[in-house]
């Protein structure tokens, strides 16, 4: 039986799946995630997972009011409808069954609205003008603070104590590989999952495998999830 733990880069994780699936509430939407990570446990390489916990890091939602340059108002971000999802999102997470929050803090001081990159470009090559700006071309930029740390220093933690035999991250750049390389020096099998996406050639030679599961559409990431396991073992994940 392989002891495995999930760790879960929040921010990157719903970037993902938004291009999937859109406007799920917090809690089907915790449920989605709560499927993806029975994946890695119930569909193992030629192995019987056993889950060890679900670490999912993030930072709480920004309750700061911030200046928006396109209206000339402050807005308060913390009665935003994504204040109140991200908020109750966290809320389900914690009720899951061997699911650890890890959260970071927003650098809060340096939010600012900026123009989406394609907005610019248009501006710039003159296809669009300034006054035909509206406020859907914008997005609120906020650094994450704290996130990577906290993953580097659960892999080294659980890779030195060896409280597990298998790791997988559910992440896509490369700042965990300096953890990565001394999870594997440890005797740790580690595995990405960058959600389908395109990964650098660098890192491959710091990963044990790289698994990620079907993200076509929202159809097929959704039936999908419904598969019946052949795992002998369908608790494995409790």
């Amino acid at each position: 039986m392989i002891k495995t733990a999930i760790l879960v880069d929040g921010g990157y994780y719903k970037k993902r799946v938004s291009q999937y699936i859109k406007e799920e509430s917090p809690k089907d939407a915790a449920n989605t995630l709560y499927r993806y990570c029975q994946k890695h446990i119930r569909f193992g390489d030629r192995e019987q997972n056993f889950l060890y916990r679900v670490f999912y890091y993030d930072c709480p939602p920004s309750s700061k009011k911030v200046y928006n340059p396109l209206t000339q108002q402050e807005v308060n971000l913390g009665k935003s409808p994504i204040y109140r999802w991200n908020t109750e999102f966290l809320e389900e997470l914690k009720s899951k069954r061997k699911f650890a929050i890890r959260l970071g803090s927003l650098v809060e001081e340096q939010a600012v609205y900026n123009l989406i990159p394609e907005v610019t470009k248009k501006l710039l090559n003159g296809k669009m003008k300034i006054e035909d700006l509206s406020e859907e071309d914008l997005f609120l930029s906020i650094r994450q603070k704290g996130i990577d740390m906290r993953i580097a220093m659960d892999i080294v933690y659980m890779a030195l104590k060896q409280q597990v035999d298998k790791i997988v991250l559910i992440a896509g750049d490369s700042d965990f590989v300096p953890a990565a390389k001394l999870a594997r020096r440890e005797g740790i099998d580690f595995v990405l999952d960058p959600m389908g996406a395109i990964i650098k050639p660098e890192l491959y030679e710091n990963i044990d495998g790289l698994k990620s599961f079907p993200l076509r559409s929202k159809e097929s990431f959704n039936e999908d999830f419904q598969t019946p396991w052949n795992n002998p073992n369908p608790s494995n994940f409790y």
